[in-house]
């Protein structure tokens, strides 16, 4: 079985969406799928609006098209809707070729609050390409009720895993360098991520933001207080989730949130709002806080045990959302039995 994966979300992007597709791409080679990537490091790129680390393709639909006919997929995937995923969608189209499409970022809600372009406008934009495949892949039912609502059509489950053995409690890295309890958020530092409403608490201790971002300069100005190590991947990451007492997670508009299950696995309790994305992962457990009211979340989120949380996350893996994955890439494309066979023996 060979795969096209599409994406504009890639490196040197730091963000769930890469992190996501990453694993999965991983996970899917072991069970024998040969996975073909179109990613903006194939093109010229130039920054996107508002976020120079983003960088979007510089190319033709015509260029797209031959590149995706040379792929000869079985199967193709659209993760993202920007120049590459919308290129690929163009050929599928033309070339009577089913598609499946994932829905990972509310970008109405993102577009509204850097300009005055209304979310009704940008949604159904939105609705317009995704209904075009043959199945939406959404990682929560929030988000499934919530697309639902607003006429997309054959939405497919896609949950989210947590790689365990890199993000786990680690008692030799706690130290006492900053003053304790410490409050770590961790993610992309934009407006849309409702940062100051962490930063803004009354809060012990002390409190941490890793990541960065257009808001970067801005929070570092505003929060001297804060502490703002930038942009941190593999060991340190863990480490610094390590380190934590609570994750807080003030974001209205996520999702899903990987950093959530990375928390958790680290044996950090999650403080957040009662919102689609915490209520999916953690809402009716007993390893989080949902509160309109955070500070109360985070403080009453330190009386939770790190082995708790441990055991949350440790119900997550990768493996099972790329068999996840897999399944819906497999029923929506309506593949022939022999490669359903194939993608279906491994993990079975």
């Amino acid at each position: 079985m060979k795969l096209l994966l599409a994406t504009d979300a890639w490196r040197p992007q730091v963000n769930g969406v890469v992190r996501t597709l990453e694993r999965v791409s991983t996970e899917l080679q072991r069970f024998g799928v040969d996975v073909a990537m179109l990613t903006p490091d194939l093109f010229r790129t130039i920054p996107a609006p508002t976020y120079p680390e983003i960088r979007l393709a510089i190319t033709t639909p015509g260029k797209i098209g031959a590149m995706a006919a040379a792929a000869k997929p079985d199967a193709i995937h659209i993760a993202t809707e920007g120049p590459i995923g919308f290129g690929v969608r163009r050929w599928c189209l033309r070339n009577r070729r089913k598609f499946t499409t994932s829905f990972h970022t509310r970008f109405p809600e993102y577009v509204a609050a850097r300009w005055p372009i209304s979310p009704k406008l940008s949604y159904a934009v939105l609705r317009w390409f995704h209904n075009a495949g043959n199945g939406c892949m959404v990682a929560t039912r929030s988000l499934e009720n919530d697309l639902r609502s607003r006429g997309f059509e054959r939405l497919l489950p896609w949950s989210r895993g947590v790689d365990a053995e890199l993000f786990r409690p680690r008692p030799n890295a706690r130290t006492d360098e900053v003053p304790r309890p410490v409050f770590l958020f961790v993610g992309r530092v934009a407006v849309e991520k409702n940062i100051r409403a962490f930063l803004d608490l009354d809060l012990p201790g002390s409190k941490m933001v890793v990541g960065d971002g257009p808001a970067s300069v801005e929070l570092k100005r505003d929060y001297p207080d804060a502490r703002f190590p930038g942009v941190l991947t593999g060991e340190p990451l863990a480490e610094a989730y390590a380190n934590a007492d609570v994750f807080v997670f003030p974001s209205r508009t996520d999702t899903y949130g990987i950093v959530l299950l990375e928390a958790l696995a680290s044996g950090l309790p999650v403080a957040a709002y009662p919102v689609a994305g915490p209520l999916d992962v953690v809402g009716g457990t007993d390893v989080g806080v949902l509160d309109d009211d955070l500070r109360q979340a985070a403080l009453s989120a330190l009386d939770i045990p790190a082995e708790r949380c441990r055991e949350f996350a440790l119900k997550h893996s990768w493996p099972a959302c790329a068999r996840q994955f897999l399944d819906n890439l497999v029923s929506a494309q309506d593949l022939s039995v022999e490669t359903r066979a194939l993608a279906m023996a491994d993990g079975r």
